[in-house]
């Protein structure tokens, strides 16, 4: 794995969302480049305004809305440039007007003395609260880089790893031919997404060169081109990674499945098989049994479990046999 994180700057979050969001800036412009978000956590500066900063992040985004420019209004010119001087000398990394309220001078005076920048959106607050947090989580979300293949096979996200030439490519083609979905082929971007959550996706660059597979002796396959929408997916949680490894005389592979494996990704720990690859295996069959299998286990039913309880059961209550004596009889 290698991580691709990115730090964000106020200028990165006005480029890339300037048009959707409606964006401007009406003030600190010199503060737009140097200033770095740290958080995806927002902050209404009602208190600050008021004259409480006793337990003021500074570092999360101040939303300006016109609850607080209400308030603002109500205090005599003196008390507003104060309440103004107060709020931007702790130095957020920027302050966000909704509504396309316009500002008093002070705002634009005070926001160039201390390098804060002030964009203005024409979104409502609570929803431009809602979009700006979630942004901010994807955009600062930990990331890296697997490679391996990523296919949504019966709604359960499959990792597919295993050394270069070991079929990674193939086998995926082979689910999707079968009906399943491609997210992602030979480098998955993997972000992890709140508590115990990391969802893949494709490293390609643009849209247009997602969703192809490298088939060596056939070259690059267009899934998109050959199966049609409805053969691709943007994004998939990971939730089972499927190592595929050579077989070996002697080897060591799973046989009861009764002792879960697991693997970790950004700190998240989810199940891991190792499927040992031997010319003329159904690879495609065995992954769909285990996707179905790891859907068994999410509504509480352990098939492997169940069987070895049933069995210690039933030997339990025969009666032990030796089967000299047994040859003796006969």
């Amino acid at each position: 794995m290698r991580s691709d994180v990115q730090p964000l700057t106020v200028a990165g979050l006005l480029g890339d969302k300037r048009e959707e969001w409606g964006l401007s800036v009406a003030a600190g412009e010199q503060g737009l480049a140097a200033n770095s978000i740290s958080t995806g956590d927002i902050n209404r500066p009602g208190m600050a305004l008021a004259g409480y900063t006793g337990v003021f992040l500074r570092e999360r985004i101040q939303i300006v809305g016109s609850t607080e420019l209400s308030f603002l209004a109500t205090m005599t010119p003196e008390l507003r440039n104060e309440a103004v001087h107060r709020l931007l000398s702790l130095r957020p990394p920027c302050v966000i007007v909704t509504k396309g309220l316009g500002l008093p001078e002070v705002w634009k005076k005070k926001a160039g003395e201390f390098a804060v920048p002030i964009l203005v959106t024409s979104m409502d607050t609570t929803p431009f609260i809602h979009a700006l947090s979630a942004f901010i989580d994807y955009r600062l979300a930990p990331r890296d880089f697997v490679n391996g293949e990523l296919v949504d096979v019966f709604g359960v996200g499959l990792l597919i790893t295993g050394d270069s030439g070991i079929g990674k490519s193939e086998c995926a083609l082979d689910l999707v031919d079968r009906g399943h979905r491609l997210i992602a082929d030979d480098l998955v971007k993997v972000l992890r997404r709140g508590a115990g959550i990391v969802m893949g996706y494709s490293a390609a660059r643009t849209p247009e060169l997602a969703h192809h597979i490298e088939i060596r002796g056939v070259g690059i396959v267009d899934v998109y081109g050959l199966y049609g929408v409805r053969a691709i997916r943007i994004q998939k949680r990971i939730e089972v990674e499927v190592k595929l490894v050579h077989w070996k005389p002697g080897m060591d592979y799973e046989r009861t499945g009764i002792e879960e494996k697991l693997t970790e990704i950004l700190g998240v720990r989810i199940p891991r098989v190792a499927i040992p690859v031997i010319p003329g295996k159904n690879l495609a069959l065995v992954l769909e049994v285990i996707a179905k299998n790891h859907i068994l286990k999410v509504f509480g039913y352990q098939p492997a479990k169940v069987f070895d309880d049933a069995l210690t059961s039933v030997m339990s209550k025969s009666p032990r046999i030796d089967p000299f004596i047994a040859d003796d009889q006969e």
